[in-house]
Protein backbone atom coordinates (compact mmCIF):
# COMPACT_ATOMS: atom_id res chain seq x y z
CA UNK A 1 0.00 0.00 0.00
CA UNK A 2 1.42 3.37 -1.01
CA UNK A 3 2.20 5.91 1.67
CA UNK A 4 2.35 8.86 -0.74
CA UNK A 5 0.12 11.68 -1.83
CA UNK A 6 0.39 11.44 -5.62
CA UNK A 7 0.00 14.40 -7.97
CA UNK A 8 0.39 14.36 -11.74
CA UNK A 9 1.19 17.49 -13.72
CA UNK A 10 -1.13 16.93 -16.67
CA UNK A 11 0.50 19.72 -18.69
CA UNK A 12 3.90 18.03 -18.44
CA UNK A 13 2.88 14.38 -18.97
CA UNK A 14 3.90 13.10 -22.42
CA UNK A 15 1.93 9.85 -22.22
CA UNK A 16 4.78 7.35 -22.45
CA UNK A 17 3.00 5.00 -20.01
CA UNK A 18 6.11 3.98 -18.09
CA UNK A 19 4.40 4.74 -14.78
CA UNK A 20 1.46 2.54 -15.79
CA UNK A 21 3.80 -0.30 -16.67
CA UNK A 22 5.64 0.01 -13.35
CA UNK A 23 2.66 0.48 -10.98
CA UNK A 24 -0.27 -1.12 -12.77
CA UNK A 25 -2.66 -0.86 -9.83
CA UNK A 26 -1.97 2.84 -9.20
CA UNK A 27 -1.69 4.51 -12.62
CA UNK A 28 -3.61 4.32 -15.89
CA UNK A 29 -3.90 6.43 -19.01
CA UNK A 30 -7.00 8.54 -19.54
CA UNK A 31 -8.81 9.23 -22.82
CA UNK A 32 -6.35 12.04 -23.58
CA UNK A 33 -3.36 9.68 -23.15
CA UNK A 34 -2.37 11.42 -19.92
CA UNK A 35 -1.47 9.48 -16.79
CA UNK A 36 -3.98 9.47 -13.96
CA UNK A 37 -4.13 7.94 -10.50
CA UNK A 38 -6.71 5.18 -10.39
CA UNK A 39 -5.91 3.91 -6.90
CA UNK A 40 -3.40 5.79 -4.71
CA UNK A 41 -3.00 2.73 -2.47
CA UNK A 42 -2.98 0.17 -5.28
CA UNK A 43 0.74 -0.65 -5.16
CA UNK A 44 3.42 -0.71 -2.46
CA UNK A 45 5.19 2.59 -1.78
CA UNK A 46 8.46 1.39 -3.32
CA UNK A 47 6.63 0.46 -6.53
CA UNK A 48 4.93 3.87 -6.72
CA UNK A 49 8.30 5.56 -6.15
CA UNK A 50 9.89 3.47 -8.92
CA UNK A 51 7.02 4.42 -11.24
CA UNK A 52 7.48 8.12 -10.49
CA UNK A 53 11.21 7.83 -11.06
CA UNK A 54 10.59 6.11 -14.41
CA UNK A 55 8.82 9.21 -15.78
CA UNK A 56 11.16 10.90 -18.27
CA UNK A 57 9.65 14.35 -17.58
CA UNK A 58 9.22 14.02 -13.78
CA UNK A 59 5.53 14.92 -13.90
CA UNK A 60 4.65 12.71 -10.91
CA UNK A 61 5.06 14.40 -7.54
CA UNK A 62 5.13 12.25 -4.42
CA UNK A 63 4.70 13.67 -0.93
CA UNK A 64 5.04 11.59 2.21
CA UNK A 65 2.54 11.59 5.07
CA UNK A 66 4.56 14.27 6.85
CA UNK A 67 4.25 16.63 3.89
CA UNK A 68 7.83 16.23 2.68
CA UNK A 69 8.28 16.02 -1.10
CA UNK A 70 9.92 12.68 -1.87
CA UNK A 71 9.97 12.89 -5.69
CA UNK A 72 11.20 14.70 -7.64
CA UNK A 73 13.95 15.40 -5.18
CA UNK A 74 13.82 19.03 -4.10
Amino acid sequence: MSEYKIEIDRDTCIGDQLCCNEATNTFAMDDDNIAKVINPTGDPADTVLAAAKSCPVDCIKLTDQGGKQVWPEA
